[in-house]
């Protein structure tokens, strides 16, 4: 089952991404990481998360497959 949002630092699968604690849009190409969100020191951020609007999120080698 995929998630609804995966945690900051997450390895994921190329897609698009919208945090959870302010909206703001992050495309990634490849497998990598999730950054913490850029707006993270103008906006309050409790979720520490990303949405998955497009893609299948946590790649298979997530360091937080159980979230965090």
């Amino acid at each position: 089952m995929q998630k609804a949002a995966v945690p900051y630092g997450s390895d994921v699968s190329s897609g698009t991404y919208a945090c959870c604690d302010c909206g703001y849009e992050y495309s990634n190409t490849s497998k990598t990481s999730l950054p913490p969100c850029p707006k993270l020191e103008e906006l309050p951020h409790s979720l520490h998360a990303w949405r998955i609007l497009s893609g299948r999120g946590d790649a298979v080698d997530d360091p937080y497959p159980n979230g965090r």
